[in-house]
């Protein structure tokens, strides 16, 4: 494993682990440690001196990228570009086609977009809500020790885990929706994802709507009825006001896109 020094930051140990194995002994148990994917988020935060870890570990040459297949799972590896993801199937395709630009999605990582922390001006994390629409698992380390389960429960403590992969079984039916406009400068405001299982369970999760992606279980417990939902949907959320967009207007928004979401789901039945 290479290690250097950084210009930014003298005092910055970089660590370049060659291999899964490495990343977790370096990894460690996290402590004072910041994991660099593509570096769209950190980097920035490093060169202005908002973030000043003793080390940062570079995950480019730990074997942790690439999209694979076994039977009706799929996993993806925690350095895949979020630009891999924009073919496949919604709601994931159509929520990575929304971030940013290609510019952006080309180097940014799956595992750096679910495990961002929140944004001051604007929401973080969009890959969140559609892997939370379709159940997923994350495969992850801490102090030796790894793991998988659900990103529900992953997500709380995502700054203190390595993240590895993502997987999820695919699923019968999946939707996107999300408001989109020209001030927001190719941040995503808020977001809808939504699937419909093999046996038919809806599954529902919003980003924009809180500190990281949020299940929506009020809305699934009533998504018979697509406008009793979208209203529904407002009791599992926390909308805050940012740069982007208030509070208010993402609490009158939120409803049309549960709605939009259930729709596209129903007709695709």
């Amino acid at each position: 494993m290479a290690t250097a020094s950084v210009a930014m930051n003298a005092a910055t140990e970089i660590l370049m682990p060659g291999s899964e194995g490495e990343a977790i002994a370096a990894f460690g148990d996290g402590a004072d440690v910041v994991v660099v994917g593509g570096g769209t988020i950190v980097v920035p935060e490093m060169t202005y001196r908002r973030l000043r870890p003793t080390r940062a570990l570079m995950l480019g040459r730990a074997g942790l990228e690439g999209i694979s297949r076994d039977g009706s799972r799929t996993t993806i590896g925690a350095t895949t570009p979020v630009q891999a993801l924009t073919e496949l199937a919604a709601p994931l395709g159509p929520c990575a086609s929304n971030i940013a630009d290609l510019e952006i999605r080309a180097q940014a990582t799956v595992g750096g977009n679910i495990c961002a922390g929140a944004g001051n001006e604007a929401p973080r994390g969009d890959l969140q809500g559609a892997f939370l629409a379709l159940g997923a698992t994350v495969r992850s380390a801490g102090g030796g020790d790894v793991a998988e389960e659900a990103l529900e429960e992953f997500l709380p403590k995502r700054r203190e885990r390595l993240m590895l992969d993502v997987s999820f079984d695919e699923p019968s039916a999946g939707a996107f929706a999300a408001l989109d406009r020209p001030h927001t400068h190719d941040y995503t405001a808020l977001a809808v994802s939504g699937v419909r299982a093999a046996d038919g369970t809806i599954r529902l999760a919003a980003t924009g709507a809180g500190g990281w992606g949020t299940r929506l279980p009020s809305a699934e417990a009533a998504a018979s009825d697509p406008e009793a939902a979208g209203q529904a949907a407002l009791a599992d959320v926390t909308p805050h006001d940012d740069a982007i967009a208030s509070a208010w207007y993402r609490t009158k928004v939120l409803p049309v896109l549960v709605r939009r979401v259930l729709t596209e789901l129903k007709e695709s039945a």
